[in-house]
């Protein structure tokens, strides 16, 4: 599973999997491919000791970092984090805390003890926070690719990553937004289908991937949505694409640390269950349905607001969610690939048998 773009990066497999979890990215490297760090929960200092973390146990290896720059945000560029938090509090209605908190009521959910931390890592959804991520990043010997999930990343980030030998990355849902990141000299290109978790647009992979391999040439396009085995990988490289880009494998993993009851809704959930909802962020963001999200859904309830509002009007309800264990409530960003999730098993096993499974899916294809 070699391409023309894992040779660049001095790779054994075209596999880049991004996960929020150190330890998934140091094993998905261990194994052969490129491992993406997801920065935007992570502060500075935290983000800091992450990458310590990873450059401790990578040996050398070539991993990557995804920021989230938007190209639309209510958030304001050149602020201070204080004075920018200030403003945004100010622009959540109270009608939006009063309907957060009736739900809460709803399912018996405690408040969150006085010393608890919540709201802290919103402020890295802005072009602000993201720059001290790249800037932070761009200074890690064994960083060599920059990611930004949302929107063209700015083109003087961009040169700055260009400058520091570093590739630059984009996930786009659409072959006009793929355009507009090819006039902004992004590398790679991550053609992202509605099937995958977290931001995604309305178009399926299979249509998708082909369409923009087709319009960026001869960039080249990494396949993202609903990729989580061999025969998705082959299908992949089928289109077009010079690999995969994968995310929600990753949560089914040792690695991830994931809570005995996400787990359980994992194998309980159908591929269905993965819907689309302004709920978390504010745009449209496939997650795993719940009766939060089902709540926000109702158009009988007030409408989701921008990014970041929507993430800071949620942030101190999630955690008490999360803290009492309201499994009815509990979510998470995943795609339509949470339907085939069955035992969990670590980073290597997964690859190992991805691997495999592309070398024989690859093997038996008619010689047409």
């Amino acid at each position: 599973m070699r391409t023309q773009l894992s040779e660049e990066f001095g790779l054994d497999l075209a596999l880049f999997a991004f996960n929020y979890q150190p330890d998934v990215v140091i094993e998905v490297c261990k194994a052969g491919g490129l491992g993406v760090l997801g920065a935007v929960r992570f502060t500075p200092q935290e983000l800091k000791e992450a990458l310590d973390y990873i450059e401790a146990n990578i040996g050398g290896r070539p991993y990557g970092v995804d920021v989230v720059m938007p190209a639309k945000t209510e958030a304001k560029a050149g602020m201070d984090v204080a004075s920018m938090h200030e403003m945004l509090e100010k622009m959540i209605p109270q009608g939006h805390k009063d309907f957060v908190e009736s739900v809460l009521e709803k399912y018996g959910v405690p408040p969150l003890p006085q010393d608890a931390e919540v709201g802290r890592d919103l402020l890295s959804w802005n072009d602000t926070e993201a720059r001290q991520q790249v800037e932070l990043s761009l200074e890690r010997p064994d960083v060599k690719l920059i990611v930004n999930a949302l929107g063209a990343p700015p083109k003087d980030v961009v040169d700055q990553a260009h400058q520091a030998g570093v590739k630059v990355a984009a996930l786009v849902g659409r072959k006009d937004h793929a355009l507009k990141q090819v006039a902004n000299d992004v590398d790679i290109i991550v053609a992202q289908g509605t099937e995958a978790g977290g931001h995604s647009g309305e178009i399926a992979t299979m249509v998708l991937v082909p369409e923009v391999v087709e319009a960026v040439s001869p960039r080249p396009v990494l396949a993202a949505g609903g990729i989580g085995s061999g025969r998705q990988a082959a299908a992949a490289l089928a289109l077009g694409a010079q690999g995969v880009w994968t995310g929600s494998m990753w949560l089914n993993t040792v690695e991830c640390h994931q809570s005995d009851i996400m787990l359980k809704k994992f194998r309980e959930a159908r591929s269905q269950d993965a819907v689309r909802s302004r709920a978390y962020t504010g745009k449209p963001a496939r997650q795993l349905r719940t009766e939060w999200t089902d709540a926000w859904d109702d158009p009988a309830n007030p409408d989701p607001l921008g990014m970041p509002l929507q993430y800071m009007l949620n942030s101190e309800a999630l955690e008490r969610i999360r803290r009492a264990g309201k499994e009815e409530l509990m979510g998470t960003p995943i795609g339509q690939l949470v339907g085939s999730f069955q035992e969990v098993r670590t980073v290597a096993e997964v690859v190992a048998q991805l691997k495999d499974e592309y070398t024989r899916t690859v093997a038996a294809l008619p010689q047409l």
